[in-house]
């Protein structure tokens, strides 16, 4: 399992890829669960970032495909060797076809990028009812009708606790083997903590995010190696306990 670390700057990638991130995420993280950096700000976070190591962008929540048409086109993604990782919620969205014409339309503006290494990941809210958003299983169901990369299953709420408040492990497992059978790279985020990582195993995502955790102050604090490495550690333990 990799370990995702969400920066809002360009100072905080050192301490990310330092505490031993896989995969360096920018998010703003006042401006909501897949808060948007501004274009300057992501330019800037992209090149502290190895062209070898896999990077992730929070778009934020669309409800129509000329947004996201326009959003992705205006990114200033340069080439690189690692992926590149594009994350699109659908808040305030529950219909499925037009979450996955949304999600096509995002693969073909990203085909035609200069950036070839772009990857297309849907955002599925396990608080789906708040976000007002399709259920978990018909988001995964539009990523794999869309050809999307993958799906992350966060939560669009940073207040009501973690994702586990919001979706069981058994739920969860079932879902991301599913996608994971559809050839879906498989993530999960939201609010979670060190404490819950041993769960997170369980159900065997390809990558777990982290944001306030890592952080002094929480999710809009400093971003901590030392946090980070703690748990990187974790997740090390934790894969070598499931191994044996």
């Amino acid at each position: 399992m990799r370990l995702l670390v969400s920066v809002r700057s360009a100072r905080e990638v050192e301490a990310a890829l330092s505490g031993g991130a896989d995969i360096i995420d920018a998010k703003e993280p006042s401006h909501g669960s897949l808060g948007r950096v501004s274009s300057p700000v992501l330019r800037d976070i992209l090149e502290q970032v190895p062209a070898r190591q896999e990077a992730s962008v929070a778009l934020g929540d669309f409800s129509d495909s000329a947004e996201v048409r326009l959003t992705i086109a205006a990114l200033p993604l340069p080439r690189r060797a690692a992926p590149i990782y594009l994350k699109l919620g659908f808040a305030g969205v529950a219909d499925a076809e037009r979450i996955r014409t949304m999600l096509q339309v995002a693969r073909t503006v990203a085909a035609t990028s200069s950036a070839s290494s772009i990857r297309i990941v849907a955002v599925a809210y396990a608080d789906s009812g708040s976000a007002q958003s399709a259920p978990l299983e018909i988001v995964c169901e539009a990523a794999i009708a869309s050809g999307a990369a993958g799906v992350l299953v966060d939560t669009r709420s940073k207040t009501g606790g973690h994702l586990f408040n919001w979706v069981g492990p058994e739920r969860l497992r079932d879902l991301l083997q599913y996608a994971r059978q559809a050839h879906l790279l498989t993530a999960v985020a939201g609010g979670l903590d060190i404490d819950q990582l041993e769960l997170v195993f369980s159900t065997r995502p390809d990558v777990v995010g982290f944001r306030g955790a890592v952080c002094v102050g929480g999710r809009t604090g400093r971003l901590s190696r030392e946090r980070v490495e703690q748990v990187r550690r974790r997740v090390v333990h934790c894969s070598s306990a499931v191994l044996r």
